[in-house]
């Protein structure tokens, strides 16, 4: 075994019994590097990545590889998911000198950690255009050893490129309505008008982009483009392989343009956000669908990835035992076996089960016939069937040999499933999604804030690793969304206090917005911006949206202006690049909107308080604040000042609508505050 078995990440350990001389990232490592003069092998991926599996098995499973590696480098083993900060500086490295990046991500460093070759999955021996791995590692370290000037020359010239990226500047062009403009035109052009989403194969979950557009159609109904992208999309991608038919939940993505053919990893982060914009669907359009792939998804998460203190696990294998998708895939014979004639030809229908299959020989479940056809042809209601054939499939799958599940908690993620669940507990009415978001906002707070910092990861036994932009980011937007479904005070609080944390931690005054790591960080080559959503949201983006919603809460201007440098920094790109600036274009059209603040002065369990609050949850645009409390209770005034000094009327609770916190006469009736709400809708 080599110095991984003692490491809290599943992908670390699962190379511990390679007969590669692995190294965790860290002095230990960087130290013989820089002692024996030796390059530095940095391989990095994550627990659920398949080509990552296929690489080790090929590469360092293999004892004439793993010796030649041994012999000339000094290897170096990270868990993207845990080091999200390694894995961002050496990716924009491997896209710098090959144009592209990916998992699992091969780069060659000098041993003071200076990028000079780089590539993500390479082949055993000679394949595709690609060279063997261990030729790949003899000529490298020939170039080290024999052509140290040309090696140097690339390594200083990829540095330097790395520290001009983090030293970018913010727009002096005006943060307005033509960047949205434009960035809907860039969002149609890209758009496929068969399948939904946009660009080809392989094709991703466009999660952020979605938000952003169903958010556009909730305040401006009649915007057609925006409904028919979003609609297509959403309805693609549920009615496709890469949606789980029988235990609902997303896989990673399309191999495919279609939404059919996936890569089996089910990641924590995908399934919340669009878990989140298939509830979103639901609030703007109340289409049932909608509203059944948000349950779906999130009771997927709470059935099958929350863990016993209430936080949720990071991810599902792409691989199984049996194989790629093994877990996945069906047979005609299978469904004769396991279910009544009716429901093994309802599923045949409407699933397009074929015996030649459509994924090595067997069948991935997606939608191939419309309900009412299926039942048509069986000549009854194919619904009652399908739903007791797919209760059945997943009692007869569970028996199967799983992907394994990796159980570390990570905060960022953690935050998004947050969000996801308070939104659809509310929009849904589910207080059971409420009663799990809180369950794990609780022990995020409880168990990964060391001495005052938040940590990334949380083992099972301790929490390690710094927390990342996103971490704060992330955790923040839950927390907010927690407040804004329960109203209790001590999540606002908590997400004010994370938010000056993040601001003190990675703000950049010089510049603007923020960097990807803290000023109490480890020091790399370059101190990294993360500016992209891929596939979770910017971190600098999504810190602009945090504070965006915290200045309309508590009045802080200055939370605005933090915002507002943060966006400014991308304001080019989010117009030339909208399907990967979703989550900055969401907070740019929120900075742009006519936005209210809704006061509900009440104590919480009077009646009258929550028939305000329902009232005002129905009239209000998305980019409404809406605080509630009891002005006599200073936990509620203290978290958010919107309410100070609106008291009840008469002894009743009352509703204030403020514009920029200049506010309306109150009012106690429920049909009053509809009317007033109406009245000064944005368009």
């Amino acid at each position: 075994m080599n110095r991984l078995a003692g490491e809290s990440s599943l992908y670390l350990r699962q190379h511990a019994d390679n007969p590669v001389d692995w190294y965790p990232w860290g002095e230990e490592a960087l130290a013989r590097a820089r002692d024996e003069d030796r390059p530095i092998l940095l391989s990095v991926g994550y627990s659920s990545c398949h080509w990552c599996h296929v690489m080790a098995h090929e590469s360092f499973e293999d004892e004439a590889t793993a010796a030649t590696m041994n012999e000339l480098f000094v290897n170096v083993k990270v868990d993207r998911e845990e080091r999200p900060d390694v894995d961002a500086l050496y990716m924009q490295a491997t896209v710098a000198l090959t144009g592209q990046g990916g998992w699992p991500m091969t780069v060659f460093l000098t041993p003071d950690g200076r990028p000079f070759y780089a590539g993500t999955y390479f082949p055993r021996t000679p394949r595709g255009g690609l060279p063997g791995f261990a030729d790949l590692c003899r000529a490298l370290a020939a170039a080290y050893r024999d052509r140290r000037d040309d090696v140097e020359a690339q390594a200083r010239e990829v540095a330097g490129r790395l520290t001009a990226m983090a030293a970018r500047r913010a727009s002096a062009e005006p943060l307005d309505r033509q960047v949205i403009a434009d960035a809907m035109v860039g969002l149609a052009r890209q758009f496929d008008p068969a399948d939904g989403g946009f660009g080809g194969a392989p094709k991703f979950p466009p999660s952020l982009a979605l938000e952003f557009l169903l958010r556009r159609l909730w305040a401006r109904p009649g915007d057609h483009n925006a409904r028919e992208m979003a609609w297509l999309t959403l309805a693609r991608m549920a009615a496709g392989g890469m949606y789980d038919q029988v235990g609902g939940g997303f896989h990673r993505y399309s191999v495919d343009g279609h939404w059919l053919v996936p890569h089996f990893e089910k990641m924590l982060y995908d399934n919340a956000l669009l878990a989140a914009d298939y509830a979103l669907a639901y609030r703007v359009g109340g289409e049932p669908d909608h509203r059944r792939v948000a349950q779906e998804t999130l009771d997927y998460l709470l059935r099958e990835m929350r863990l016993p203190g209430g936080a949720f696990a990071a991810a599902q294998d792409a691989d199984s035992p049996g194989g790629e998708g093994a877990f996945f895939v069906w047979t005609p014979e299978e469904l004769e076996r396991l279910l009544p004639p009716a429901q093994a030809r309802a599923v045949t229908l409407r699933y397009g089960v074929r015996p030649e299959g459509n994924f090595e020989g067997r069948s991935l479940l997606h939608v191939a016939a419309p309900l009412e056809a299926v039942s048509q042809e069986l000549g009854e209601d194919a619904g009652p069937l399908l739903e007791a054939a797919r209760a059945a499939l997943y009692a007869a799958r569970a028996e199967r040999p799983a992907p394994a599940r990796d159980d570390k908690v990570l905060a960022a993620w953690n935050g998004l499933a947050i969000a996801a669940l308070a939104d659809a507990g509310t929009t849904l009415g589910r207080p059971d999604y409420l009663d799990a978001a809180t369950a794990a906002a609780a022990f995020v707070l409880g168990e990964m804030v060391v001495d005052g910092r938040l940590r990334r990861v949380h083992t099972g036994a301790e929490a390690v690793h710094l927390g990342q932009l996103d971490d704060h980011a992330d955790l923040s937007h839950g927390l907010l969304r927690l407040y804004e479904a329960t109203f209790e005070p001590r999540w606002l609080l908590a997400a004010r206090e994370l938010a000056a944390r993040m601001v003190e931690l990675f703000a950049d005054p010089e510049r603007g917005g923020f960097f990807y790591t803290g000023t109490d960080a480890e020091r790399l080559v370059a101190r990294t911006r993360e500016v992209e959503d891929h596939p979770t949201p910017s971190g600098n983006s999504q810190a602009a949206r945090v504070l965006l919603r915290l200045a309309d809460l508590t009045g802080d201007a200055e939370l605005e202006e933090l915002a507002l440098g943060a966006l400014r920094l991308v304001r080019a790109e989010m117009a030339r690049f909208p399907q990967a600036f979703g989550a900055a274009l969401v907070a740019l059209d929120h900075h742009l909107a006519e936005r209210r603040e809704i006061a509900v002065a009440g104590p919480r369990d009077d009646p009258r308080t929550a028939d305000l609050v329902r009232a005002a949850r129905e009239a209000a645009g998305p980019h409404d604040a809406i605080a509630a409390g009891d002005p006599a209770d200073a936990a509620a005034t203290v978290a958010a000042p919107l309410l100070a000094d609106r008291p009840l009327v008469g002894g009743a609770p009352a509703a204030y609508v403020c514009r920029r916190f200049a506010c309306l006469a109150p009012v106690t009736d429920p049909d009053a505050l509809r009317a007033a709400l109406a009245e000064g809708a944005a368009g």
